[in-house]
């Protein structure tokens, strides 16, 4: 009893913690929506310097968000034995890939991975802001199965925080972020670059006295 009741406490906890890193996503992704509206309108503003250094991280950031992601689904299925509905599922296919696509990306600074993630978090966004809206107003009717219905608030915090709710976030920051990353010249590849015209003028066999 009191196992149970000590991990119901910290599901419980964990929740709370989740719907929070909800929020700060969604902080986030309205914050980098302002700043791409102002650096287009003044290019030489803070909000285009700003928006330089997140591109030098976002991948990063995105693969992080989309690891806790896969992290929390996975907590919530074989620690608190939460059952997903058919929509989580498909919100899980869509999900759980971005973990090791934006890794790999991020390692690489493959700028064009946008051509791969996309499909996957615009599906996954779909189906998660239906299943959001679903949760919000149980009443209605669904397709899914009455043994593990779309309806059950498994989390809800905060009187509007679901489990797809933060799933939404999760898609919506990472599409944020890979687009960053692909229209967005980073400060690190003006420097990569710098150097690649150093070498071009100047060859290392050259810098070496190697003739």
């Amino acid at each position: 009893d009191r196992s149970r009741e000590s991990r119901g406490m910290s599901t419980a906890t964990l929740s709370t913690f989740f719907a929070v890193l909800c929020l700060v996503c969604w902080v986030a992704v309205v914050a980098i929506v302002v700043l791409a509206v102002v650096a287009r309108l003044r290019p030489d503003s803070w909000a285009a310097v700003t928006l330089e250094d997140v591109a030098d991280v976002a991948l990063w950031l995105g693969w992080l968000v989309a690891a806790v992601t896969t992290a929390g689904s996975l907590y919530y299925s074989l620690v608190a034995h939460f059952e997903p509905c058919e929509l989580c599922w498909y919100q899980r296919i869509c999900a759980y890939p971005l973990s090791a696509i934006l890794l790999v990306a991020a390692i690489r600074r493959d700028r064009r991975v946008w051509v791969y993630v996309l499909p996957l978090t615009i599906v996954g966004a779909i189906i998660a802001t239906y299943h959001t809206q679903l949760q919000a107003f149980p009443s209605q009717q669904s397709f899914c199965s009455t043994v593990t219905p779309c309806t059950t608030r498994y989390v809800w915090e905060f009187g509007f925080v679901s489990l797809p709710f933060e799933a939404l976030a999760c898609f919506c920051f990472v599409t944020a972020m890979v687009l960053v990353a692909r229209f967005v010249p980073a400060s690190i590849d003006d420097e990569f670059d710098d150097d690649h015209e150093v070498d071009a003028i100047d060859p290392p066999h050259q810098k070496l006295g190697v003739r």
